[in-house]
């Protein structure tokens, strides 16, 4: 367990210096060409164009990483806090401030952060404006300058003992054995940090110097991948060499290693032709003279072409390198997977344990994804599946139960958890990220997957297919729904202790989702529904699959694991008139659930119901009492 959450915690630090600066690479493609094209030595020498270098390199792509670290940290204040004190850090010292951009922008935005908490509730109203813009000016302003005097020197000695410790490397020779490390932690989800975070400003320091970097093709060479794949294409078996070919494309062209990160865990021993296949192509590399002018992401064969000095020796260099690694690669995957024991490989148990090690959905996961199968002749059995089979699957079941019902058909729908998907259901709807999980648990059902919970278009083409091939008597549903919903005399909770006026928060306003989620959590922990660690189980459930539902909605509620901490069934309802950010979603009510033994789905089934209609949303995010809401949701108005 403790080796579990260290990897976790590497994981999400690693990721944490990568998304610092990936969403600014463009930035950095775009100083590479200019320097390439107009420096003295360039491509089209220019010595009016060449003075853009020298700022962007200083200033541009430190203020960048600093800003993107802080509004990590802090959204909007942390992002101008951390740029700010990023300042100190970029005058106090002659090198380009990388490292110091990476420490000084979520530091930025970690002290706003705790300032913003240790006031709240405290400034006065109409003071707000004035309060919030001295506090981010004067925290910045005392950032900077502790940058400037300590910071800032501190990291310039970092930063030319990295640089000298590279050299070294290179004139040793031993710069390709780094591939010992690099090829291993791509699969574990660490090339990100490692090409972005540590490798890419040590490099840009030296294109300062000597117009291009081995070190951005360090983990960025396509070349072993694209060995292992291509011996899955000659010499796998089953859906790993049917996969192959596609994945090939994708991982080569696109520049998507991380395809072919299940390939190698279905077979260990492919490691080690991954390493040797690395360590040649770095030699290559080193031997010939290789290197970019920037960042080569995604690693494609055509991003590292396009950011490749425009010399034929650079060319040579660096295709020499991608070859190398690819042929070495190749022959040693063919002779692992020749000479070891050949089974019918499973791709998608392997994509499956690769989501795993990430801990979040793969960008390529669905290449591996089985098909949803035949359509299921005399349909009886509908489940709606998610993560703990309380939340949003109870309502889009009930969205979906009242469809069936209206058109007639005798189909039993209820709601589930992933993990107890019953053998005998034919059709599985899921949220689309979460299908995968349940395609692998019930392959032989019909699987649906909704982006939208409340109005979506799923729901209707559903319906229209049954209706194709259901019977044609009508026949209550109201029976099947029942089997999931415990009756009144079953229930420790009544209706009126489930939604309570004191739980309904009105005019609410929140920075970002987590903390719309905690409250909603702590309004469920003070109301007694829950333990105090339900809360961090609610944003656990939320990084795991949003809990946006559509229509401005989103039911934040634990996992799985976390029902043990709920005490009794309730809600919590929070309007947020101005809306909070779901993952580029706009949310304006919340719905805060604790559910225990079912009691709760009967209401939740009416919340579903109401929220279908866009009118009765608009209605509750103007309602100016708890009671206008609790009307509208109890159909009263």
């Amino acid at each position: 367990m403790a080796q579990s959450n260290i990897k976790v915690a590497v994981q999400k630090f690693g990721n944490f210096l990568s998304s610092m600066v990936m969403p600014n690479i463009s930035a950095f493609i775009a100083w590479g060409l200019i320097t390439a094209l107009f420096i003295p030595t360039g491509f089209f020498p220019n010595e009016s164009l060449a003075k853009m270098v020298d700022p962007m390199v200083t200033y541009l792509l430190p203020l960048l990483i600093a800003y993107t670290g802080g509004k990590l940290v802090h959204d909007q204040r942390g992002a101008v806090v951390g740029a700010i004190a990023t300042m100190g850090v970029i005058v106090g010292t002659d090198i380009p401030m990388f490292l110091g951009a990476m420490i000084m922008g979520p530091l930025g935005g970690y002290v706003i952060k705790k300032f913003d908490k240790l006031i709240e509730g405290k400034v006065k109203a109409g003071f707000e404006m004035l309060v919030n813009n001295f506090s981010a000016g004067i925290l910045g302003g005392i950032l900077a300058i502790l940058a400037f005097l300590a910071i800032g020197p501190a990291v310039k000695g970092l930063t030319g003992l990295l640089v000298d410790g590279v050299d070294w490397l290179v004139g040793t020779g031993l710069l390709p054995l780094t591939s010992i490390i690099i090829e291993p932690a791509k699969v574990l989800f660490l090339n990100n940090a490692i090409n972005h975070g540590v490798l890419s400003p040590i490099g840009v320091e030296q294109v300062k110097d000597a117009g291009k970097s081995v070190l951005f093709l360090l983990e960025a060479n396509p070349g072993p991948g694209i060995g292992v794949l291509l011996a899955y294409c000659i010499f796998g078996k089953g859906t790993a060499k049917r996969s192959a070919p596609g994945a090939a494309i994708i991982q080569f062209f696109g520049g998507i290693h991380e395809i072919y990160f299940p390939y190698i865990l279905m077979k260990p021993m492919l490691f080690f032709a991954v390493i040797i296949g690395g360590v040649s192509g770095v030699f290559t590399l080193v031997l010939l003279g290789g290197g970019l002018f920037a960042p080569a992401s995604p690693g494609s064969i055509l991003a590292i072409a396009a950011v490749t000095p425009h010399t034929a020796g650079s060319y040579i260099a660096n295709f020499a390198g991608v070859l190398v690694a690819g042929v070495v690669s190749f022959l040693l995957s063919a002779l692992i997977l020749k000479t070891g024991k050949q089974t019918e490989e499973n791709i998608e148990d392997a994509a499956r344990k690769m989501e795993e090690m990430k801990g979040k959905k793969s960008s390529v996961a669905d290449v591996f994804a089985s098909q949803p199968g035949e359509f299921p002749e005399n349909v009886q059995k509908i489940v709606f599946a998610c993560d703990a089979g309380m939340g949003s699957s109870a309502m889009g079941a009930s969205l979906l139960r009242k469809k069936v019902n209206e058109a007639g058909l005798d189909i039993s729908v209820t709601n589930t958890a992933i993990s107890n998907l019953p053998s005998d259901a034919q059709i599985v709807v899921t949220q689309e990220e979460l299908t995968p999980r349940a395609q692998n648990k019930l392959p032989q059902a019909f699987h649906v997957s909704v982006d939208n919970f409340l109005s979506s278009p799923e729901y209707d083409q559903l319906i229209e297919r049954l209706k194709g091939d259901g019977k044609d008597n009508l026949q209550e549903i109201v029976e099947d729904a029942e089997e999931a919903v415990p009756g009144p005399e079953d229930n420790e909770n009544t209706d009126n202790d489930l939604l309570l006026e004191e739980n309904v928060f009105l005019n609410q306003s929140f920075v970002n989702k987590e903390e719309a989620i905690r409250f909603a959590g702590r309004a469920l922990y003070n109301a007694g529904y829950v333990k105090e660690s339900y809360i961090e189980a609610m944003i656990a459930r939320d990084q795991l699959t949003s809990t946006f539902m559509g229509n401005d909605v989103a039911i934040p509620h634990g996992t799985e694991e976390a029902k043990k901490d709920v005490l009794k069934s309730g809600f919590t309802v929070i309007q947020v008139p101005n809306g909070v950010d779901f993952d580029g979603n706009n949310v304006r009510l919340i719905f805060g659930i604790a559910g225990k033994d079912g009691t709760h789905l009967e209401i939740l089934s009416g919340i579903a119901v109401t929220c279908s209609e866009m009118d009765n949303i608009e209605k509750m995010v103007e309602a100016k009492s708890a009671k206008e809401i609790i009307d509208i949701l109890n159909n009263k108005e």
